[in-house]
């Protein structure tokens, strides 16, 4: 579930719990949340946070002497904030700070990532380089969009999840966008027109800013907690009334993920069959 704007709260929330503090203790259980990384090197961070960078989804660590973690929250995994001795049900690596604050890695379905990497490497490892453009951070245009995602010979929606086209989006806020658009998720990059790309770009920038409001706080809320509400305009509405014109939204599947629809206000128009 953690997309652009989840992990981006995670990095603010992170940055403000470690500010002023020092990592005294770090600490993490035996799991595959540290498949093919050194587990044993994340014990070594200590110190000051330096800076905590996100480029997509990923979360880039740098702590003093040269100390770096790189994150990723996967499915289920975010941070959150306890006092020492709490029990944190899934917490798999644990930050502890000088004054009695733990900061635990929780994540239950162990999808997550921890690599332990010297600070001075993160931004030239693969996964990072491979990225595309952060529509948070470094910001996005009509223009910017199309020539990343118009050459794509797949399905719309799963080009703007492209991460090497445009970094950070993911199955839910693609199909928001798409839906503040008007455009259908099976339409193809190269058949949108100019009008087309200008009200994407504005839907995936309010998309993005509509889940860093729905996020801010302490707790993250994922729409797979249990008893969490469906905050979301038409992604998991398969089969209810669209918010907007009360049609039936569609759900079908695209590349192995279920998308969501509304056959009125996303008309498929030219999808290229």
């Amino acid at each position: 579930m953690p997309e652009l704007p989840e992990v981006e709260i995670a990095r603010r929330n992170l940055v403000r719990w470690f500010d002023g503090r020092r990592l005294v203790r770090a600490d993490a259980d035996d799991t595959r949340v540290f498949r093919g990384a050194e587990r044993g090197h994340f014990a070594l961070l200590h110190g000051r946070l330096e800076s905590l960078v996100r480029r997509g989804k990923y979360l880039l660590f740098a702590f003093e002497e040269g100390r770096g973690l790189l994150g990723h929250l996967g499915m289920t995994g975010k941070f959150v904030r306890r006092s020492e001795g709490d029990v944190v049900p899934y917490s798999r690596a644990r930050f502890h700070l000088d004054n009695g604050q733990v900061l635990h890695f929780a994540d239950a379905r162990m999808f997550g990532r921890m690599e332990p990497t010297p600070s001075a490497g993160l931004r030239s490892l693969d996964v990072v380089k491979a990225l595309g453009r952060d529509p948070l951070a470094d910001g996005l245009t009509s223009g910017q969009l199309e020539q990343a995602v118009a050459s794509s010979k797949q399905d719309l929606k799963i080009a703007l999840m492209d991460q090497a086209r445009i970094a950070g989006l993911g199955n839910i806020h693609a199909a928001e966008a798409l839906f503040r658009a008007g455009l259908h998720p099976a339409r193809k990059p190269s058949t949108l027109t100019p009008d087309d790309w200008k009200r994407l770009v504005q839907a995936i920038r309010a998309s993005i800013d509509f889940g860093l409001e729905e996020q801010q706080g302490e707790e993250p809320v994922y729409l797979e907690d249990g008893g969490s509400e469906n905050p979301f305009l038409v992604y998991g509405r398969g089969g209810g009334p669209c918010s907007k014109c009360a049609s039936p939204v569609e759900s079908f599947t695209q590349a192995g993920r279920t998308t969501y629809a509304c056959p009125k206000c996303q008309p498929r128009g030219r999808t290229g069959k």
